[in-house]
This record gives C-alpha cells, sequence and structure tokens, in this order.
C-alpha cells in the first residue's frame, strides 16, 4: 500500500480496534479491570474504553448482522496484540495478580526500550501492557508527539 500522495492533509483518523466477542459484559469487565476505566456502553451490544491516544471497542456477535455475516469470528484471533500504555507495568502486574487468568509474559525489557507483559483477555486475545523505559521509547509516547 503507498501513502496517500494526492493530499497534504490526510483523509483518515483513527477511531478505534473493534473486538467482537459472544459474551459482551464479560469481555468489557476484562478491559475495565486491566485499563481501571469505565467503558462508555451505547447499547447493551456495544461498549467503548477510551483512553486519549486510541480506543477500544467491544461488540457482540449480532452487531455483524449490520455489516453482513460471517465478517469475524470471535476468539479466533492469532494476529493482532490489543496493547495498553501504563506507568509501571510491574506495579500493574502486582494489582491484577491472578485475577485476569493466564499471564503470557511476566513483565520483560524488550529490545525496543518498552517493558512488558503478556495476556490474553476472556476470548484469547493477547493483551500487552507496557511501559517505555528507554529514553527512545519515552520519547516515541511523550505527550508532546
Amino acid at each position: 500500500m503507498t501513502p496517500n500522495t494526492h493530499s497534504s492533509t490526510p483523509t483518515a483518523t483513527f477511531a478505534s480496534v473493534r473486538v467482537i466477542t459472544d459474551d459482551v459484559p464479560r469481555l468489557v469487565a476484562f478491559y475495565e479491570l486491566v485499563t481501571d476505566r469505565a467503558a462508555r456502553w451505547a447499547t447493551p451490544t456495544f461498549a467503548e474504553l477510551s483512553s486519549d491516544r486510541a480506543t477500544l471497542a467491544v461488540a457482540g456477535t449480532e452487531t455483524l448482522a449490520l455489516f453482513g455475516e460471517q465478517l469475524a469470528e470471535p476468539g479466533a484471533n492469532r494476529s493482532v496484540i490489543i496493547e495498553w500504555h501504563v506507568d509501571d507495568v510491574d506495579a500493574e502486574h502486582e494489582r491484577l495478580g491472578g485475577s485476569v487468568g493466564a499471564v503470557e509474559q511476566v513483565p520483560t525489557t524488550m529490545p525496543w526500550g518498552n517493558r512488558s507483559m503478556l495476556l490474553r483477555d476472556p476470548d484469547g486475545n493477547l493483551v500487552n501492557l507496557f511501559t517505555p523505559v528507554s529514553d527512545a521509547a519515552r520519547e516515541r509516547f511523550s505527550p508532546a508527539r
């Protein structure tokens, strides 16, 4: 895919990542626990958890009928990691303890400068909680960007 070379102003603005699930309340409760923030519910089958940089939308399988059947399959993801920037990943690891199920990777410093913890949500999607620890990583995630 080539970048848009026809305009100096981008025409697309990132809105959200949407996860389709068979159990919206269960998945939303997990993300409320992990992010320590409340979801905004639009309907009983659609909620959003937002930060100043991104939004995670959680929707029930019944919402797929609005787009066409069989477009997404809950619990079948093996290629996407949902990432949350946290102040202190080690403190989050301690806070969450065993309340989030299996932790796939305890807090580990990665070569690109983030300290990361991987876990799975109730549908099996990978979730990365990370804290930038190197100067370069902190610069990438500074609010001034």
